[in-house]
C-alpha cells in the first residue's frame, strides 16, 4: 500500500467524520469539474465548484458518515441478504429522496442564486424524474455497498459512486436552466 494509502487510512481510523466529509467534498469538486467541461464550459467556475465542494462536505460526508453508522446500529451490523435489503429500502425511501431534493434546493438556490419561488418550481417539475432514476440506480449502489463494503469504507464508496451520480445531476440542473432561461 502506497504511503498517500497509509495516511489515508490512518486519518480514516483517527478521523472518520472529517476524512469522510474531506473525500466528499474532493469528490464533489471533481463531479462538478467534469461536468463543467462535459456541458460546454469552457473557463472552469471556480465560485460553482467551490459552493459543489462546500456540499459535499458539509452535507454529503456527514449525513452519509450518521446515516451508515445508524443503520449499522438498527440492524446490529448484520450481512445477511435480508438485512442488506432492509437497509437498502430505508435508504432509499428515507435519505435517497432526501438528499436529492436538498441537492436542487442547494444548487437553485446557492450555486445558481435564484429565487426561492423559481427554484421550489424547477424543483416541483423535474423532482420527480430525478428520483425516479435514482431509485433505478441507487439500490444496487446500496446492495454492494452493504453487502461487500465494511461500515468504516461504506461512505467512500459511496461518495465515488456518487461522483458519478454528480455529474448526471449537474448536467440535469444545467439543462433545466438552459430549457427555462
Amino acid at each position: 500500500m502506497g504511503e498517500i494509502a497509509k495516511q489515508y487510512m490512518l486519518q480514516l481510523q483517527l478521523h472518520p467524520l472529517r476524512t469522510k466529509a474531506v473525500t466528499a467534498g474532493v469528490l464533489a469538486g471533481v463531479s462538478d469539474s467534469v461536468a463543467q467541461k462535459l456541458s460546454g464550459i469552457h473557463k472552469l467556475q471556480l465560485k460553482r465548484l467551490l459552493l459543489k465542494v462546500l456540499f459535499g462536505f458539509a452535507y454529503f460526508g456527514p449525513v452519509g458518515h450518521y446515516l451508515h453508522k445508524f443503520l449499522d446500529k438498527i440492524f446490529k451490523g448484520r450481512k445477511d441478504k435480508s438485512t442488506v435489503a432492509k437497509k437498502v429500502l430505508l435508504e432509499q425511501i428515507t435519505s435517497s429522496p432526501l438528499n436529492n431534493l436538498m441537492f436542487l434546493a442547494y444548487y437553485g438556490i446557492v450555486v445558481e442564486g435564484r429565487p426561492w419561488m423559481q427554484v421550489r418550481s424547477k424543483i416541483k417539475k423535474e423532482y420527480p424524474s430525478v428520483q425516479l432514476t435514482s431509485w433505478m440506480f441507487w439500490p444496487i449502489v446500496g446492495w454492494i455497498n452493504h453487502l461487500y463494503m465494511p461500515l468504516q469504507f461504506r461512505v467512500i464508496f459511496h461518495s465515488f459512486v456518487a461522483c458519478c451520480w454528480g455529474i448526471f445531476l449537474n448536467l440535469r440542473a444545467r439543462s433545466m436552466t438552459i430549457t427555462k432561461g
